[in-house]
């Protein structure tokens, strides 16, 4: 038989050739790729799709900020399964706005963009002292992040239409003097109530058991009392961190960096200064210009005789209403955050120095320098660990794609065993026991056991049975994994013998619970009809921001009872597994009367929930429009035992 391929090579690759390269003409290489390795959709906005992969990295680079905004949180805490959909309903979102931003014409400008672009501080800082910005920085800046200056615009210029939309609606949200009145008294609205409270504890001494009664509810309720199907694993992660640990640096690649980072501190240099401006009109004539530039003059003398009277002479003198006020002091500011003639003026003094008069687009400025702050340099032995740790994982993200491939090749290859990848990497077998088809017991410490497409490649058949290594599962932003089964439990019935205790224990506590719940009722009734035998706790003056200690429910209950000023009301409440309670509202009180800035601020308070529940209501009517689809649902908690 390999006779017949070897004599007719030549045949049979024109064959294929026949069959490969219209699929390739009519579908294209990502088509077929993408055909290959199937889509996995996690939501639909519209005709458009947002997969799994465009989904992770969205998290990974939220989670990725918020880390670097908290130094030393606990990143586990951060990534688990309701952040990951909260993630997906952000990314629906902007969708859904970027979709209606492009149906209204919404544009954002050339001028707006700049604007946006100079208020970002990492953008600010690449200033240079002439003013310009230092493109090449900007650019390495960017690369960093994985894009071109092009994409990266293209997002800030997505990104402002989509505020756009958004903003419309908060900005017209409007609540009158009378319903703010009307709404406010009513959230505030006290009642003085009277309780009692009937909890199960006080009813097991009534309830009896026997063991017919355990059998039966045995018998009724088995899946209460079934084991997990649990497997024991072993799993192998290769993460940029771990590149990082077999990434090694020499002495030189170490001390270049250590200057590249001394040299950026000087561009966080800062100044504290104050000033006092006079004003020039716009289109001022020549001698009205010299006028003030004279006003200048004469108060610049007056503060080279008496510096010590420059914050008094703002007040009176600056036309800056923003910094007049604080006798013209402006607080520490950057490079790039000024008028580039008042930067220099500025940066060219030091502490207590003042400066000649400067002339900007505004008017006539003179600057004191109050402060200034200058970074140090960290010396080298001293930052050695530091840059040692940055300095890798630069190099392991340059590296992660080749230890990738490895990572993939040897799993699969040698199926029956982690233990080889794991020592041509430079990697550790981890291993769990126990691990059940819902997740693990802890996702924030197993975050990665808990990743959905890790738990569906244990829990097949095929890995169940044969017990090999899963393919390399991409479960974030450089972040693979791969997973092999040791020994697998099915799920099953705990036999009664071994579990009669907590049988027991249930049906004691459901019964008891019941029976607080029929004493609860029938005594509502008795005292609704004799309010005078009622056996009630001493009154309490209740409120949403006042519970007095009642349990959110019986809050509810209370403000919800169809009471008046002076007519009483009963009502009950259900606590769940704390039993019930009995509520008299004796009496509605009016709030606490409000002050004016408290009343204020109560308004305003008002006005922006308002808006955030128009700008909610929107949003959904635009999520039905755009027929969104969330295919990623949570994940139901089973109820083992």
């Amino acid at each position: 038989m390999f006779d017949y391929f070897r004599n007719n090579i030549k045949f049979l690759m024109g064959f294929l050739m026949l069959l490969i390269i219209p699929s390739f003409v009519l579908f294209g290489i990502e088509g077929y790729s993408s055909f290959r390795e199937g889509k996995d959709v996690v939501a639909q906005v519209g005709k458009t799709d947002i997969s799994r992969q465009e989904w992770l990295a969205a998290h990974q680079n939220e989670v990725d900020r918020l880390v670097a905004s908290m130094p030393g949180v606990d990143r586990a805490l951060l990534d688990n399964e309701d952040s990951r959909l909260a993630t997906l309903e952000r990314l629906v979102n902007d969708r859904v706005l970027a979709l209606a931003a492009t149906e209204g014409l919404f544009l954002t400008t050339d001028q707006r963009l700049a604007r946006e672009l100079t208020q970002d501080p990492a953008i600010a800082a690449l200033r240079q002292p002439d003013g310009t910005l230092d493109v090449e920085r900007y650019r390495e800046l960017l690369r960093g992040q994985g894009l071109s200056p092009e994409q990266f615009e293209a997002n800030v210029r997505a990104d402002l239409a989509r505020r756009q939309v958004a903003q419309g609606i908060a900005a017209s949200s409007f609540v009158s003097d009378a319903s703010a009145r009307t709404a406010l008294q009513a959230f505030f609205e006290r009642r003085e109530v009277q309780v009692a409270h009937f909890r199960p504890a006080d009813f097991r001494n009534r309830v009896q058991v026997s063991d017919a009664d355990v059998q039966a509810f045995y018998d009724q309720n088995t899946a209460a009392f079934q084991t997990l199907e649990q497997a024991d694993v072993e799993y192998l992660v290769l993460d940029l961190d771990a590149v990082a640990r077999n990434v090694r640096l020499n002495e030189s690649d170490l001390r270049a960096y250590h200057e590249q980072n001394s040299a950026s501190l000087a561009q966080q240099e800062q100044r504290r200064a104050r000033h006092i401006l006079l004003t020039v009109e716009p289109g001022a004539s020549a001698d009205a210009k010299a006028a003030v530039r004279a006003q200048a003059d004469a108060l610049l003398a007056q503060l080279r005789q008496s510096p010590e009277r420059f914050a008094e002479l703002a007040l009176t003198r600056s036309q800056d209403p923003g910094s007049a006020q604080q006798g013209g002091d402006l607080d520490f500011f950057g490079r790039g955050a000024m008028v580039k003639a008042f930067e220099d003026a500025a940066f060219a003094l030091e502490r207590g120095q003042l400066s000649d008069v400067v002339e900007t687009e505004f008017g006539f400025h003179l600057i004191q320098v109050t402060d200034v702050r200058r970074p140090q340099p960290e010396p080298f032995e001293q930052a050695r660990p530091r840059l040692q740790a940055e300095l890798a994982k630069q190099q392991a993200q340059r590296q992660f794609a080749e230890a990738a491939e490895d990572f993939s090749n040897l799993v699969y290859e040698q199926a029956d065993s982690l233990a080889p990848a794991a020592a041509k990497l430079g990697l550790t077998v981890r291993s769990a026991t126990g691990l059940p088809r819902s997740g693990p017991q802890n996702p924030q410490r197993d975050a990665v056991l808990a990743h959905p497409r890790v738990l569906a490649a244990v829990f097949t058949a095929e890995a169940l049975a044969q017990k090999r290594n899963s393919e390399a599962i991409e479960v974030g932003p450089s972040q693979l994994v791969s997973v092999r089964v040791l020994h697998h439990r099915p799920a099953q019935v705990r036999p009664l013998a071994e579990v009669a205790t907590d049988v027991r224990e249930r049906l004691v506590q459901q019964r008891a619970l019941e029976a607080a719940r029929t004493e609860a009722q029938a005594q509502l009734l008795a005292w609704q009809a004799l309010p005078a035998a009622a056996k009630l706790q001493a009154p309490v003056v209740v409120s949403r921001d006042g519970a007095q200690g009642l349990p959110p429910p019986a809050v509810v209950a209370a403000l919800s009872a169809a009471a008046g000023p002076s007519t009483p009301a009963w009502t009950s409440a259900d606590l769940g597994a704390d039993g019930w309670m009995v509520l008299r509202v004796n009496r509605v009180l009016p709030r606490d009367q409000a002050d004016a800035t408290r009343a204020q601020q109560e308004r305003e308070q008002l006005t922006q929930l308002w808006a955030q529940s128009e700008s909610q209501a929107f949003l959904q009517a635009l999520r039905a429009r755009f027929k969104v689809k969330i295919l990623e649902k949570k994940k139901e908690t089973s109820t083992g035992a």
